[in-house]
């Protein structure tokens, strides 16, 4: 990694790192299984926009520099553009002849032993109670064409700081993030695939069992014994499906095209 890209990561974290230790008390759980030295692809939930701020923190702490995925417009915006341009982030076009880019230069920041952070459900969970939904295969389609560790990430607690689709932060009381880091998802059966849909939505749903059973151990509880489907509930795949600060969020299916989330490398 370039100096120049250390000292944006350097930026970065000292305007994010203080701000969510004031934000939220934190418990950082399974840190240990996160391998250093080799490029990994981090699979988080999604259950609020602070995610990102979230799963970095844990990801900067431990001296590893994340890489996420982002909507490709946020890269054209003048003061937030630069900062992700200059830490290496990985913008997303999810449709048209760019969307295959940013698959090559995922697999550029893997092949420098680098981290790259994949939300596989592609955007903030439709779930109702914020469970993992059904997962789209970027992640997979990643770990296929590279042969890189799958490392899943459960977190709970941001979403009771900056709820899904809020207009604002609840700050007090002070809330408590948990982060549970997971052991690496074992592909090995796939691996030598041509990459079809049906190994790759195989692939995706073993991931985010994975992912699942990793916040059931975070929240106590077990998840609903079938994954919420976008499609099933006639959901936009993409963007907000409800106004933001809106009460209820079962009934409208509002799309944003303003929403920051990407990952899905489709």
């Amino acid at each position: 990694m370039s100096r120049r890209t250390r000292a944006f990561f350097a930026l970065l974290a000292g305007i994010a790192r203080p701000l969510m230790n004031v934000l939220t008390a934190k418990e950082w759980h399974g840190t240990k299984k996160l391998p250093h030295g080799e490029g990994f692809i981090v699979v988080p939930n999604h259950c609020t926009e602070i995610d990102p701020i979230v799963v970095g923190h844990m990801l900067y702490n431990q001296k590893i520099m994340p890489h996420f995925l982002a909507k490709d417009g946020l890269f054209k915006t003048p003061v937030l553009g630069a900062a992700l341009r200059g830490a290496h982030q990985i913008p997303v076009e999810r449709s048209g002849a760019g969307a295959g880019k940013s698959l090559d230069v995922a697999k550029e920041v893997l092949g420098q032993d680098g981290a790259v952070v994949v939300y596989p459900e592609g955007t903030l969970t439709r779930d109702p109670d914020l469970w993992p939904m059904k997962g789209r295969t970027g992640a997979a389609r990643l770990a296929l064409n590279t042969g890189a560790k799958v490392i899943p990430v459960a977190h709970w607690g941001a979403q009771e700081v900056f709820p899904r689709y809020a207009k604002g932060f609840k700050i007090f009381p002070r809330k408590t993030t948990h982060v549970l880091v997971g052991d690496p998802v074992d592909l090995s059966e796939f691996m030598g695939s041509s990459g079809d849909k049906a190994t790759l939505d195989a692939m995706t749903e073993k991931i985010m069992g994975a992912i699942t059973e990793l916040l059931e151990t975070l929240r106590g509880e077990k998840a609903p014994a079938e994954r919420w489907d976008p499609v099933a509930h006639q959901q936009k795949s993409h963007g907000r499906f409800v106004e933001r600060g809106a009460q209820s969020q079962k009934k409208s299916n509002t799309d944003d095209a303003g929403t920051t989330e990407a990952g899905d490398l489709q």
